[in-house]
């Protein structure tokens, strides 16, 4: 299979951004270390300079797309992550999910905790759980799935997807919170936009990728 070119959507002296594709990992794991996201991002500065390095700032699951930013020095990368919660204005998502949402818009509030299993549940006791708030937004419908827009007001692990759960429409192609049918032949997440303000070096982004084409495919048909 021909390898697909890196997908890069911002670059300058300082910071990298590029939309990942489904089913490539952001960083290697113990069982895959060079088919990566990283590993891309890397050869790809090296070509510019062998001294060349990158250092991941966020990351998505595996199967989720999207934007992922990259910054080139390490104090940087560590400034931001410090500061994500205040510096990453807007982060939003989209999201194809399974069944015609009641509410054509509304927020999810709870909390998140992890079992021994790598599993996020939800509970609404705050002792238990870190708080977790998503925000969603019916763009299109058909009598099987919905297509919305997302916007986080937290970031925790597996949030959008166990919140989604939760409201029983989980998203499609996601087998371990709840999803029985794959039509796409992947997760139906995909990180569309982020708005950051990184002051210590005077940049304000507002990063935007497309809706994947297989997601609005399925509300041009009929389903």
């Amino acid at each position: 299979m021909k390898k697909k070119k890196l997908d890069l959507l911002y670059e300058d002296k300082n910071l990298l951004i590029v939309s990942k594709p489904s089913k490539l990992l952001t960083v290697g794991t113990e069982k895959e270390k060079n088919h990566t996201l990283y590993q891309e991002v890397s050869a790809y500065v090296k070509k510019q300079h062998p001294k060349n390095k990158v250092f991941i700032v966020n990351r998505l699951d595996k199967d989720t797309s999207g934007i992922v930013l990259f910054a080139k020095d390490e104090r940087l990368k560590k400034e931001i992550q410090n500061h994500w919660a205040d510096w990453a204005k807007n982060r939003e998502y989209i999201a194809v999910v399974e069944g015609k949402m009641e509410k054509k818009a509304g927020t999810i509030k709870n909390y998140l905790y992890e079992d021994k299993r790598l599993y996020v549940h939800e509970t609404t006791d705050a002792s238990k759980g870190v708080l977790a708030i998503t925000h969603y937004e019916v763009l299109k419908q058909t009598n099987k799935y919905s297509l919305l827009k997302i916007w986080i007001g937290t970031g925790r692990k597996n949030q959008i997807r166990v919140h989604l759960k939760g409201l029983h429409h989980p998203i499609i192609g996601d087998k371990k919170y709840g999803s029985l049918k794959n039509p796409l032949g992947r997760l139906g997440l995909h990180a569309v936009k982020l708005d950051l303000i990184v002051p210590p070096i005077k940049k304000e982004l507002h990063i935007q990728t497309k809706i994947p084409r297989e997601f609005l495919k399925m509300f041009e048909e009929s389903n």
